[in-house]
């Protein structure tokens, strides 16, 4: 079927946005009107799909909440022309709409279209909840320039435990969005190994929050950190050293111990199934695996290796932590 989207501000789009929203949200859902409309629609780009004969089948709406953030949402499709690509239509449009402008997506899904995201590069961040009695889960897309490209190529695109491709890195950009993306979908384990917490790579707002809702989400939660020199982080306030005062029990780091065996790459491991490793340290080359946990489960023993044999910091003991 042949669709083409059109895009409007809240000011000027079409009754039939609205018509669309009220039969699927309102009327078939039974969301209560007053959940439905809201301020958010006053500052979203609202997009419309129509048909080879002007007529609107689907609708959605992106809006920006900080700097490189948007949130998606507001997706609904007519019941006459759902299973016919529309959503595939507006998906596409709000990612190329988001290229070079957002690097973080959100959007909140009703539990049965989870997979329907995740064919777009979206995983899934949070525990189920209740959104107008329907049941709901966060999902974040961390690296939608990368992803946009790959759509025809990978069923669920940097998802964890579904995108059984490989992802080259190689820019620190790159490094960055692919990081992020692994270690937001660590659901309780995140280790980490690198020469030191490089400021430009770790001492990051995002990369803060990533770790900080991974601690908190579960009781055994652990995020280990395993380097080689611990002195930068004390000499500039980092913002992973002041997470770990806040989260002493969830957050531990480790020196290397130069007398024994350690790995000549930085690498990453979430939950034993996602692995992200450089080739050197400093630079950002390297490779990303989101389903590989025979490789994950080697690295995890390498790492453990190493951590046995390490020291907690003495510059960290001297700040308290």
């Amino acid at each position: 079927m042949k669709i083409r989207i059109r895009k409007y501000s809240w000011q000027l789009a079409p009754q039939s946005l609205k018509d669309i929203r009220q039969k699927v949200f309102i009327e078939e859902q039974g969301v209560p009107p007053e959940l439905e409309w809201d301020d958010t629609d006053e500052i979203a780009d609202h997009f419309v799909a129509v048909t080879a004969e002007n007529l609107p089948v689907g609708v959605s709406r992106m809006y920006p909440s900080v700097t490189d953030t948007a949130h998606i949402g507001r997706m609904a499709v007519l019941p006459s022309h759902r299973g016919q690509g529309i959503g595939d239509h507006l998906m596409r449009q709000m990612l190329t709409e988001a290229q070079g402008h957002f690097q973080d997506l959100y959007l909140s899904a009703q539990e049965h279209a989870v997979a329907f995201y995740q064919r777009f590069g979206f995983h899934v961040c949070s525990l189920p909840y209740d959104d107008a009695g329907i049941p709901h889960l966060d999902m974040r897309c961390l690296a939608p320039d990368l992803i946009l490209p790959e759509l025809d190529r990978r069923p669920a695109p940097m998802v964890m435990g579904k995108d059984h491709g490989s992802w080259p890195v190689a820019s620190e950009q790159q490094l960055v969005q692919v990081m992020d993306s692994v270690a937001n979908q660590a659901r309780q384990k995140l280790w980490l190994y690198d020469r030191e917490l490089e400021h430009d790579l770790y001492d990051r707002q995002r990369f803060r929050e990533i770790l900080s809702a991974l601690a908190r989400r579960h009781r055994l939660s652990e995020i280990r950190l395993l380097i080689h020199d611990d002195k930068p982080l004390v000499k500039k306030r980092h913002q992973i050293v002041e997470l770990m005062k806040r989260l002493p029990s969830k957050i531990e780091l480790r020196t290397i111990s130069e007398d024994h065996p350690f790995e000549d790459q930085p690498f990453m491991i979430a939950d034993r199934e996602a692995v992200l490793f450089r080739h050197e340290f400093g630079k950002p080359a390297g490779l990303a695996l989101l389903a590989a946990g025979g490789r994950a489960k080697l690295m995890a023993e390498a790492f453990q290796r190493m951590w046995d044999v390490a020291s907690p910091s003495k510059e960290f003991r001297q700040l308290g932590i």
